[in-house]
């Protein structure tokens, strides 16, 4: 049994959708669709998502709503128009739309979610309708129905425990069911969204559940390249690698899955593969909770900017009790939380995120720190990116950090920060962001080119 999950630019078009219909056809194991928002037709088109933030937003601002609620009708006509189905569901569609508008503005943490969802929530209705008139036996089902109960945190909900024996009712349909993606609803019947790659989320979830054999999630390319086809031309398609380097790569910036989304699957000990819907016969990337390590110690190189650096150097530090804790403390006062803190014997630096930090914040946080840890040296640098070399082979393979700090140094690229973790999966390099491209050059002649 698969739960199989098909994402925006997979569902803009009747073209698409037609694609999606084969892929689904052609595998009778294929029981749970889950599905995403309609996307982008072209690099000029915009989202059903953007438009329901416009929507949102023009609602809260007592704003006419009209024009833009016919635009986000006329996307899901336009399919059904090109599909050449019944125009039923439309009547559905539209309604569910121009409902949101009543909804209420004040005293309703739940607001943005509702609109957030609809485009989910309408194109799965959209998906179903076209399954049934090619001749599969499919229906929507909501996510409520289905037992997908979350937490109540607006735009960050959890499923909740209990909600998995609930899917698991599900297990032995006979039924295609085709599944909203990217929220669930609280105990109390409000919805909720997910975070970043809500829909991902949504598929991990419904795997988890019914315990599916695999979760194929089917986006736009043909799998996780080891490095970011937009600095090296044409890279390497990842075969097969974890998930603890999967979170490594995801963190460091790989935006094909959100670290987050796979955590249900991952817990549940199922296999994740990553598939294009324009060439669904490529094996694409799998993801499973351990792999045998042939020859490759480095299975991706990640990079992410937006990252400040905080160094503080004061003598006999390692002897001054409760330095870190104090340290600690200003951060969490100010609100700020740090990505890495490593140190050495009278040093140490604190990565964070550049976006936390407002002038304001930063002017703060220096004087505090310059006051209450009355270090020697105290300095900050902004415009940092966070380089990442993944591998869970590196720890079979002698002298990873070496050929990475010499490929680096060969290209005079200075590095701001070295750190390793104890499990030996990742090294991470801080560097100056337009050092960046030529770092991940650099690495990827060394590990993907010899």
């Amino acid at each position: 049994m698969k739960v199989t999950k098909f994402g925006g630019s997979s569902l803009a078009s009747a073209t698409q959708l037609e694609k999606v219909l084969h892929i689904v056809k052609e595998d009778v194991s294929r029981k749970f669709i889950v599905v995403s928002a309609p996307g982008k037709r072209s690099s000029e088109d915009i989202k059903v998502t953007d438009m329901l933030i416009s929507y949102y937003q023009a609602y809260i601002n007592n704003e006419n709503t009209t024009e833009i609620v016919a635009k986000i009708v006329a996307r899901y006509e336009a399919i059904l128009d090109e599909l050449t189905l019944t125009k039923d569901v439309l009547t559905d569609i539209q309604h569910a739309i121009q409902h949101l508008a009543t909804l209420e503005k004040e005293h309703n943490p739940h607001l943005l979610d509702a609109f957030l969802a609809s485009g989910e929530d309408n194109n799965a209705k959209l998906v179903a309708v076209f399954f049934q008139q090619r001749g599969l036996n499919a229906r929507y089902t909501n996510p409520l129905d289905l037992g997908i109960i979350v937490s109540d945190e607006p735009g960050n909900a959890r499923i909740l425990p209990s909600s998995l024996n609930k899917i698991y009712q599900f297990a032995t349909t006979e039924e295609i069911l085709v599944i909203p993606g990217f929220f669930g609803f609280t105990e109390t019947g409000d919805i909720c969204t997910f975070s970043r790659g809500g829909s991902d989320i949504s598929g991990s979830i419904v795997a988890a559940g019914v315990k599916a054999d695999i979760y194929e999630n089917f986006t736009d390319v043909d799998g996780i390249f080891v490095a970011h086809p937009g600095i090296i031309h044409e890279p390497k398609t990842i075969k097969e690698l974890t998930y603890r380097e999967m979170r490594e790569l995801a963190y460091a910036g790989f935006a094909v899955l959100h670290d987050e989304a796979l955590m249900p699957a991952y817990r549940a000990n199922i296999p994740v593969v990553i598939k294009n819907t324009n060439n669904p016969e490529h094996p694409g990337t799998l993801i499973t909770t351990s792999r045998t390590v042939k020859h490759d110690p480095v299975v991706g190189i990640a990079s992410d900017q937006g990252f400040a650096s905080i160094y503080i150097s004061k003598y006999l530090m390692n002897r001054e009790l409760g330095f870190g804790r104090r340290l600690l403390q200003i951060l969490e006062e100010l609100g700020l939380s740090y990505e890495h803190m490593p140190s050495g014997i009278d040093d140490i630096s604190i990565i964070l995120r550049e976006g936390q930090l407002t002038i304001e914040i930063e002017k703060e946080l220096m004087t505090r720190l310059e006051q209450e840890l009355e270090p020697d040296e105290l300095r900050i640098t902004h415009g940092l990116s966070m380089l990442m070399v993944v591998g869970e082979g590196m720890r079979q393979r002698i002298g990873v950090m070496a050929d990475s700090t010499a490929a680096l140094a060969f290209n005079k690229i200075n590095l701001e920060m070295i750190n390793q973790g104890s499990s030996e999966v990742s090294i991470m390099f801080g560097i100056r962001e337009d050092q960046e491209q030529k770092a991940i050059q650099a690495l990827y002649q060394t590990f993907f080119k010899s």
